[in-house]
Formats: structure tokens, sequence, C-alpha cells
């Protein structure tokens, strides 16, 4: 069958950090629930549980993506699996409170312990409270001795970098950065598809485990500090375009309609993702869909596509890699 844009039912995560601002971009929350993630486009292998979303449209409607990927490999064109899934995590993150600070594993560390994944990630700030941060890298300098004394003196925001954030900014970490998304801070975030974490620090909650022995092991203590870019728009006709940030595993922009208007946003080699982020959008094909606020879609390759956005609409547009590394 030819495919088309899928459309997933979200996976919502309850976390210790999480609230109910997740709800602005049209999630179904359960009253009083901490939900810190939802998952809008996820394949991660099967061990872990709510891991693989399902398509809610169409008629492949109630099939896994990993289902159809082994199916219907074409959806990928000349992109590649990685950890035999499909290449990209895609998410919303509510922060009501700090997440722990955390590290995730580096290639060589992977190549030594098989059963950890390569965790690069992007955050795109959607929303934040005056004055919120998030917490990226460790002060120039910093030992593993002083850091694993921090940690045992709850002393450890003196050995991590505070960054100030304002809504629109796009924050690179690649895996082995040590880092934490700050209270009040609601970001979308695209990723490689892992979900090993290595927990340094808690800010003082108890009963979550912590892996400091692996963190320690995925951090670079000789690393310059991350520089961030935040790059201009451009305007051309009704849309402005924002090129938020390029890596070897995704790139990541952002398009804000000027004006009511439609874009080609046709797929050749490889897949795409769309997450609307703010505004009332749809896609036009053959299998139409609304793609409003808070809804992610995935355009299969080789796949002619038509994107309405409405005045004031604002989406995030995901790239794969024709050639995505395979860790």
């Amino acid at each position: 069958m030819e495919l088309y844009p899928f459309i997933f039912e979200p996976i919502l995560k309850e976390k210790v950090w999480g609230g109910q601002s997740l709800a602005a971009f049209g999630k179904s929350l359960p009253d009083g629930a901490t939900i810190g993630e939802s998952w809008e486009l996820a394949d991660l292998p099967d061990s872990i549980e709510g891991g693989r979303s399902v398509i809610a449209n169409g008629p492949l409607a109630g099939q896994s993506l990993h289902e159809v990927i082994e199916r219907h490999p074409e959806l990928l064109g000349h992109a590649k699996l990685m950890n035999g899934c499909f290449p990209l995590l895609i998410k919303f993150l509510d922060a009501n409170d700090n997440l722990s600070v955390q590290v995730h594993p580096t290639p060589s560390y992977v190549e030594k312990h098989p059963e950890s994944f390569l965790k690069s990630e992007a955050w795109i700030v959607l929303d934040c409270k005056e004055g919120s941060c998030i917490y990226v890298g460790l002060t120039h300098g910093t030992t593993e001795s002083q850091l694993r004394s921090a940690i045992e003196a709850d002393t450890v925001p003196d050995v991590i970098r505070a960054i100030p954030v304002t809504k629109g900014e796009c924050y690179y970490l690649p895996s082995g950065t040590c880092h934490a998304l700050g209270e009040g801070v609601v970001v979308a975030e695209v990723q490689t598809p892992s979900d090993t974490t290595f927990r340094v620090w808690d800010w003082g909650r108890k009963g979550r485990t912590m892996h400091v022995d692996e963190a320690v092991a995925c951090i670079d203590f000789y690393a310059a500090p991350l520089q961030f870019e935040q790059h201009d728009p451009l305007v051309s006709g009704h849309v402005q375009t924002t090129l938020l940030t390029s890596t070897p595993f995704f790139t990541a922009e952002r398009i804000d309609a000027l004006e009511d208007t439609a874009i080609d946003v046709s797929t050749d080699v490889a897949p795409r993702v769309i997450m609307t982020t703010k505004g009332e959008a749809s896609i036009e094909h053959e299998y139409a869909t609304e793609a409003n606020c808070g809804q992610t879609v995935l355009i299969p390759a080789n796949t002619d596509v038509t994107l309405s956005l409405r005045k004031h609409t604002s989406v995030l547009v995901f790239d794969v890699p024709a050639e995505t590394m395979i860790a």
C-alpha cells in the first residue's frame, strides 16, 4: 500500500518533576497527575515499557510504528535505523520542578556497554517562567574529584553552569553532557532513540537510583564549555523560518506563519516530522488530517504533502539525515 502521513497516540509519562502544563498543548491529562513527558513519536526496544508509538489515523491505525517499519521499510527511504529503531524520539517535556542532573552514554561508553544506547538531544523552549534556566555542563575546570565531593555535600549547583532561557531558544546537548532541565521550563525535545540516563544528583529528592560511576565514565572533564548559537530568522513570502540546530542525527527548524498560507513539506530520500507548537494547521494529502497545537505528524520518505497554516501558527520541522549514523 502507499504510505501516508501518520499521527500517533501520545504516550504520557508521570514524573516526580512533572505537572499539568502539557494540557496547553492539547494533551488530555489525568486530574492531579504529574505528567512530565508526552512521547509523541517513539520506537524503542520492546524491553522499554510504553516505548512504541501507535498510529492513530488511516488504514494502519492501531499498529505500532515499529510494526509498520518492519512491513514497509520504504518509510525510511535512504535513512537508517538506529539501534534497530526509528532514528528519532520526539517528546514534550514539562519541568514543573528541576529534573535530576544527569548524563547520557557517549559512543565510547556504548562500545564497551552494548546494553546502553547513545542519547544526543536538543531542547526547543516552548514556554518558561521568568527567571527559569537550564543546567548544561560543568563549570570550567571542575574535576572528577570535585564533582564527587559536590554530590556528597549536596552542592552540585556550585559546579554546573546555569543558563537563563527564553522562549524560542534551542539547545543541543551531545551525549556525555552533564545537564538538567530547570523548574518552570516546557520544551519540545528531539533526540536519538534511547532511554538510557545516568542520574548524578537529584536536588535532595530521595528514593531514585543514582548512577554516579556510570555518569563520570561518560563526562569529558577537559572539554571546552558548549556554545549555543541562536540563529536569526529568514522571511520568505508568508512564512518566517529559523534554523534551530543541525547535528549528525537530525536537523530542526521552526516555521512561523505570518499570514494564512500553505507550504510544500514533501519528502524524498528521508522522512520528516512536523510538530505544531502553536495555532492551527492541517496536512493536505489523500489521508488528510488536522495538525493543530500539540500534534506531531510523521511524513514517510517519498511522500507528497502540503501543510496549511493559519496565521500565527508555529511548527517545528525535524529532518532525518539520509545516512543517519548507526551506534
